[in-house]
């Protein structure tokens, strides 16, 4: 009988992965891909470095599956962890600190935009969500995943709440205490 992965908790499809089952890393990948796309692309800034890590993270559970410890953290958060790590990493490689700014040629460019800003305005946003990027990066990983969650990805507090199996107030805790430290490193 055929396995119906979509439908498959995600222990048991890393198991699938470990017995070199393609549609288990697929499923996988469909449950957690755009997540751990927004997470490497929020570390990073850079839709094609981001896409690079995603796809790197699951060709390392490709060939790392059966390293997973399901006493240490659940799947969602070791690939998130796994995310995490490999953006940083991928950023010290490139060079690049997040928490330096850094502007390309075309963000300097002085023709208006089609939004109607000036190229002023482009280029502070630019910065500021630099400034956000690297604050992001300095929290502990459980409030970075919920404001991921709620301010990135559009989920509402309790669809956290299912969805990391947390208690409704435990995800509204995360969130609070991760804004405030946002908001200590933000501030001028």
């Amino acid at each position: 009988m055929p396995v119906d992965y979509p439908a498959t908790e995600d222990q048991v499809l890393l198991a699938h992965i470990v017995n070199r089952q393609t549609e288990a890393l697929s499923a996988l990948y469909d449950r957690y891909g755009r997540l751990l796309y927004s997470v490497a692309y929020h570390l990073v800034g850079n839709q094609q470095l981001a896409e690079e890590i995603t796809l790197d993270v699951f060709r390392r559970v490709w060939e790392k599956a059966g390293s997973y410890k399901a006493d240490r953290a659940s799947v969602r958060t070791w690939l998130t962890s796994m995310t995490r790590n490999r953006a940083i990493d991928m950023l010290r490689r490139e060079g690049v600190r997040p928490e330096h700014t850094s502007i390309s040629w075309a963000d300097l460019t002085f023709e208006p935009h089609a939004d109607g800003h000036s190229p002023e305005t482009a280029v502070s946003q630019k910065m500021q969500n630099q400034r956000i990027h690297a604050a992001l990066a300095e929290l502990p990983e459980e409030q970075q995943e919920v404001l991921l969650m709620a301010f990135f990805n559009g989920y509402s507090h309790s669809q956290i709440a299912d969805h990391l199996t947390l208690p409704l107030g435990t995800v509204k805790t995360r969130i609070r205490l991760g804004m405030h430290k946002l908001k200590l490193v933000l501030q001028p």
